[in-house]
């Protein structure tokens, strides 16, 4: 089965693909498509995330005093500056890509053995970078064309906070919100398909697995987003 029989396979029959990359796993290939896609996506809306979070800076009374004068003008010169857009908005969040891409896996590995002793890392990295298609490649598109439509980042979102508009980026619901995103949600339901495959275990033991790593992934990052909004100010 070559890439593009698998790609439009995890669309439109996950089953039977993932039931070809759990027995013949293969993922270098997933896993360029990926990596193109994500430094596209980022290097489009650079600009745009740069925009806002200058505004941030120069909107934040609270944040410029904590700061001082002089320290919030050097900051706010970094968050000007084409090499910050290029290194800190581009490359290093595609380079955090893929160390997130091979650690998630092996984190599904230790989870799976509370319930099976079979699959091994490669297989549970070729089914967890197929299902990561779904995000990564149509995910990537609806909110480019959100950010795009909008010009902006900020409160642009594929997840429930995207009802909520109102709501301030920084707040508890928010950051809550934010993680329950629809194609995440997708993503991790069919990649059930692929654990279930890998571990010889039932469909219903994998998709626990699949979104109870979801949910300790979304807690992390609210303790995370908490952090950074009290941080931030």
């Amino acid at each position: 089965m070559n890439f593009f029989d698998r790609l439009q396979g995890v669309f439109f029959n996950p089953k039977d693909t993932f039931k070809a990359v759990a027995e013949k796993p293969v993922w270098l290939d997933a896993l360029i498509v990926i990596l193109v896609t994500v430094t596209i996506f980022l290097a489009i809306i650079s600009p745009y995330l740069q925009k806002d979070q200058i505004q941030v800076l120069k909107n934040n009374v609270e944040l410029q005093e904590r700061l001082g004068e002089e320290s919030a003008q050097q900051s706010l010169k970094v968050l000007e500056s084409k090499w910050y857009r290029l290194i800190l908005l581009v490359i290093v969040p595609s380079v955090f890509t893929i160390a997130i891409l091979f650690l998630q896996p092996l984190i599904l590995l230790a989870m799976s053995r509370m319930v099976s002793t079979e699959g091994n890392y490669k297989q549970v990295l070729s089914v967890y970078l197929h299902a990561n298609l779904i995000d990564k490649i149509l995910g990537s598109v609806v909110r480019l064309i959100l950010i795009l439509t909008r010009k902006s980042v900020m409160q642009t979102t594929t997840t429930l906070a995207i009802f909520f508009p109102r709501m301030e980026v920084t707040s508890t619901g928010f950051i809550v919100l934010s993680q329950v995103d629809f194609f995440q949600l997708w993503m991790f339901g069919i990649l059930g398909y692929g654990l279930s495959y890998v571990f010889k275990i039932e469909t219903k033991k994998a998709l626990f697995i699949s979104y109870g790593f979801w949910f300790l992934k979304a807690l992390f990052n609210v303790g995370l987003g908490l952090l950074g909004s009290q941080f931030g100010g």
